[in-house]
């Protein structure tokens, strides 16, 4: 795997390591119930925000199965963060990844979920060398399933009643991609090659499209 160059630049956003100052920010979105609807947590107070932030501040590069990769989503014209962008690896050796992102509504309906979440594909496919990289969401979260296929990924499955959810069964859609689908796509440019409504999230769970894979 090659080393990832921080920060990742899209025609819009700056995508770089979390800070600790970023706390205000996204508790800004991880404190709204239409945020964590889909996810494994509720609203977040000021703390809860506080300790995710200095974790996701640690996850720069994934080596190990279970390994994260977290990335501040930022506006360069306000400098700040709108959301967040995740990759968990979920085993080296089969290099299998799974994508989650959290975006705040107020900053939805523009494309930037897509963009971001592009970027973060670009680095999994083109910098990691990953095979295969999926992404999940709640069968009813239309916004994630919809970014998802947005970005190319094609849903293999729907799991039924995969869990008890906040006091209901959840049934998971489960989309994917591999790296030779991603290579075929036609972009004009895809970060990290060398030549985002809310999502869910991977093991952790976070997406303001949310649910596929957040802290």
């Amino acid at each position: 795997m090659l080393p990832i160059d921080f920060p990742l630049a899209t025609d819009r956003l700056t995508l770089r390591p979390f800070r600790p100052e970023d706390a205000a920010d996204v508790h800004d979105y991880q404190r709204r119930p239409d945020v964590a609807r889909f996810m494994s947590w509720e609203p977040r107070g000021p703390e809860d925000v506080r300790v995710a932030v200095e974790q996701m501040a640690r996850e720069t590069g994934p080596a190990a199965d279970g390994d994260c990769l977290s990335l501040a989503v930022v506006e360069p014209g306000t400098g700040g963060v709108i959301g967040q962008v995740e990759l968990v690896l979920l085993s080296v050796e089969h290099r299998q990844g799974e994508l989650g992102y959290v975006f705040h509504p107020a900053h939805q309906g523009r494309g930037f979920a897509t963009e971001a979440a592009t970027a973060v594909l670009g680095v999994a496919f083109d910098v990691l060398g990953l095979h295969r990289v999926i992404g999940r969401c709640h069968a009813s979260n239309t916004a994630s399933a919809g970014l998802l296929a947005r970005l190319g990924m094609r849903q293999e499955a729907r799991f039924i009643g995969t869990e008890l959810f906040k006091g209901a069964w959840r049934d998971d859609l489960v989309y994917a991609m591999l790296r030779r689908e991603w290579r075929a796509l036609d972009r004009p440019a895809r970060a990290g090659d060398s030549s985002a409504g809310p999502s869910d999230a991977p093991s952790r769970q976070a997406t303001g499209v949310p649910d596929s894979s957040i802290t």
